[in-house]
């Protein structure tokens, strides 16, 4: 599906939807459990909808009612009798999170699994995974987009940088309480994305799952069991941020139903909304929240005047697109002033943008946002190409830019 965007301004109310990321948390955690968790206010992007999946396939029995799901867990522990089973088939469909979280996950319930996905997923990078699989003695091999591991994880050190994706972090603490034993999380670099791990740990800690933090990581007591819990699922932050965007360029949109102390570190859109506010130049570090890199880089594209230099973004060349690249491509075809660096965006401010192009969304959920948004600051039209893909993370963002007044156009 593409859409042609008529400029014009936002205006009213939006509530985000669920948090994709918080989400992802719970439904593994109530998973895992012991009983039966209901869990509200659960959004069905794409991403979850293979969670939830991969979840069904691992053992646990979940059924819906709208936006709750209710899981009926597997019980997972040390002596768990799903080890005995074949080993499941893992469609991850294109979400990192949901590859990444259930990879240790896979080998502590049922010995092992075999994973696939879509789009690019299959091609980001497991090496922290595979370097500590071949330190501990687990078979794994990656081939034509299939990735097969097997083995038993075993309690121990286990030995990762903070700089790399922290959903390798977060795969472990999910699965190494579940050990026989006592185990450790060692990182041998500083921690980033430490907003992520911050959500981890309050949805263990939800469950009663211990986790016990050491001075470069965490210690794990081996042997616990997943404690049902109940909750309902707070607004996303990191969605919200496209909406920060749009009142930064000039719509009158407000924000409802945010937890203000959240632990999602993609809250910090509130702080660098103040910051680029002040028009002048600034630098922004996005190494704990580089999700926010394509609603960010539509602001600073329209600060005339004021150059903003958005780093520490590396990690982005590895997610849905390269979105340093894409970020870069489709702001620039707008009429924006943007130069690409290896890890960093500079991004020379406007009054105005140009539009009347048709950009590519690259498949990649927050690109067509980004475009929707900068596209509110346009003089001519402007058309995405493939703006179906917000429906990963984001099914109901076209509604709900009608509803606040967007001037769409869908054709197939």
């Amino acid at each position: 599906m593409n859409i042609t965007i008529t400029p014009g301004r936002l205006s009213g109310t939006v509530t985000p939807p669920p948090s994709k990321s918080q989400a992802h948390r719970v439904l593994i955690a109530a998973a895992l459990a012991d009983g039966e968790c209901v869990i509200s206010n659960v959004a069905y992007s794409q991403d979850i909808e293979a969670t939830m999946s991969c979840l069904e396939n691992l053992g646990a029995e979940l059924s819906r009612d709208g936006s709750t799901v209710t899981v009926r867990g597997m019980g997972a522990n040390a002596m768990s009798p799903l080890r005995r089973l074949a080993y499941p088939r893992l469609d991850c469909g294109e979400s990192g999170s949901t590859l990444r979280f259930l990879i240790p996950v896979a080998l502590a319930v049922r010995g092992g699994g075999i994973f696939t996905g879509r789009g690019r997923l299959m091609e980001r990078p497991q090496k922290p995974y595979f370097d500590l699989f071949d330190e501990k003695g687990v078979f794994h091999e990656q081939k034509d987009g299939v990735l097969t591991i097997a083995g038993l994880l075993t309690p121990g050190t286990y030995q990762l940088p903070g700089n790399v994706s922290s959903q390798f972090i977060t795969g472990l603490l999910y699965a190494l309480p579940l050990l026989d034993g006592d185990s450790e999380i060692v990182l041998t670099s500083n921690l980033e994305s430490w907003g992520y791990i911050d959500m981890t740990l309050e949805a263990l800690q939800w469950f009663n799952v211990r986790i016990e933090e050491r001075k470069n990581g965490w210690f794990i007591p081996g042997n616990q069991l997943y404690q049902p819990h109940s909750l309902t699922v707070e607004a996303d932050w990191s969605q919200a941020a496209f909406w920060y965007a749009a009142k930064f360029l000039d719509s009158p949109v407000e924000l409802s139903g945010l937890n203000w102390p959240s632990a999602q570190g993609d809250r910090a859109i509130d702080g660098f909304f103040g910051r680029l506010s002040q028009m002048k130049d600034t630098g922004l570090d996005v190494s704990n929240c580089p999700d926010l890199v394509p609603p960010l880089a539509a602001m600073a594209a329209l600060r005339p005047g004021c150059t903003t230099h958005i780093g520490n973004a590396a990690r982005l060349r590895i997610k849905e697109s390269d979105r340093l690249a894409s970020v870069t491509a489709v702001l620039k075809a707008l009429g924006a002033d943007v130069a690409e660096g290896p890890d960093s965006l500079t991004i020379r401010g406007r009054g105005m943008l140009h539009g009347g192009v048709t950009v590519d969304s690259f498949n990649d959920h927050r690109i067509a946002m980004m475009a929707a948004i900068a596209a509110t600051r346009c003089e001519k039209p402007v058309t995405v190409l493939g703006a179906e893909c917000v429906a990963k993370s984001y099914p109901n963002f076209w509604e709900d830019y009608e509803v606040l007044g967007g001037k769409i156009q869908k054709t197939n």
